[in-house]
């Protein structure tokens, strides 16, 4: 199955291929088709490193040690690559097709959506056996793990989010959201969760603690990644069939503006203050100036960029 069947967008998902200096925060790119990683300086913004990761990487995590988890839904794989050298320490193999992916800090457990199987999994990461699994709707995509210890997981055709708990490996809860969840990003406070819905062009908003949705906010035509800015004022929102992004008010929830970027923008995440877009089709990253609601330049990737992940000084970026 082409791996272009899942559609993309794990926000969160993050990367670190080489050593950096301590100061200095780079963009890592996921390049699915290309089977790449590209280590992008935002400094100069201007790619520094390439990585081959083999074919098809989808989801991608990081643990608190820098250590990187990509998926490999068309391969039954994961990967665990060491970032400070850059070096694949191990591929362990899933048999299933893991796509969406998260990692608790410490990075002994992995936590893994089975498309197929309508499930959710718990590797150890030592030695990649199963340690436990929780049913949840169908074709899980992406995850996203708090602080809390709670793992989110877009149901994607049953347009819910489940909720697990982690330490018991238990669905405490089921939030119906839009048509087609797929891409998940937490507020910086981790107080709300916003939720791309495919097919019904709209952001859910989770309040956390409440676990229920509170608001739905329209954006545009297929949104496939969120991101909120470091202050946490503003969501957003890529829309893969519009080419744009929409930026979304996080008090009054409204659309204040939108940013025109390349063909097919699915991955998204911000760095101060710009944002950085892959656009599958055009493969490039698009750069966005946050202060002005502008793209201000491109970064040829390899081929098929979904995911984009950032790390500052070789850590995880959390």
């Amino acid at each position: 199955m082409r791996s272009a069947r899942f559609g993309t967008a794990l926000l969160l998902s993050l990367l670190a291929a080489l050593p950096s200096p301590a100061s200095a925060a780079s963009v890592f790119v996921a390049s699915q088709e290309a089977g790449q990683l590209a280590r992008i300086d935002t400094g100069t913004d201007s790619v520094t490193a390439t990585l081959d990761v083999r074919a098809g990487p989808a989801g991608v995590a990081a643990d608190a040690q820098g250590r990187l988890y990509l998926s490999h839904p068309d391969h039954g794989a994961i990967t665990i690559v060491e970032g400070g050298t850059s070096r694949v320490l191990k591929r362990l193999p899933y048999a299933g097709q893991a796509f969406g992916i998260a990692v608790e800090p410490q990075g002994r457990y992995l936590y893994l959506g089975d498309w197929k199987a309508a499930r959710v999994v718990r590797l150890s990461t030592e030695t990649g056996a199963v340690e436990g699994g929780v049913a949840v709707g169908k074709d899980p995509a992406n995850l996203v793990l708090d602080r809390a210890g709670r793992l989110w997981v877009a149901d994607r055709e049953s347009h819910q989010v489940s909720v697990i708990d982690t330490a018991r490996m238990e669905r405490i809860a089921t939030i119906p959201v839009g048509e087609a969840p797929f891409a998940l990003g937490l507020s910086p406070a981790q107080d709300r969760l916003y939720v791309a819905n495919v097919r019904s062009n709209d952001l859910s908003v989770i309040d956390t603690a409440a676990l229920k949705r509170i608001a739905t906010v329209p954006v545009g035509k297929m949104p496939y990644g969120v991101a909120t800015s470091v202050d946490g004022l503003r969501v957003l929102v890529t829309n893969q069939h519009a080419g744009t992004v929409s930026v979304v008010d996080a008090a009054s929830l409204a659309v204040t503006g939108t940013v025109k970027v390349g063909r097919y923008p699915e991955g998204i995440v911000v760095s101060g203050t710009r944002a950085y877009v892959a656009n599958w089709f055009s493969e490039d990253v698009s750069v966005i100036d946050l202060s002005t609601l502008s793209e201000t330049g491109r970064i040829k990737v390899g081929e098929g960029p979904r995911n984009l992940g950032l790390s500052q000084g070789g850590e995880a970026v959390r």
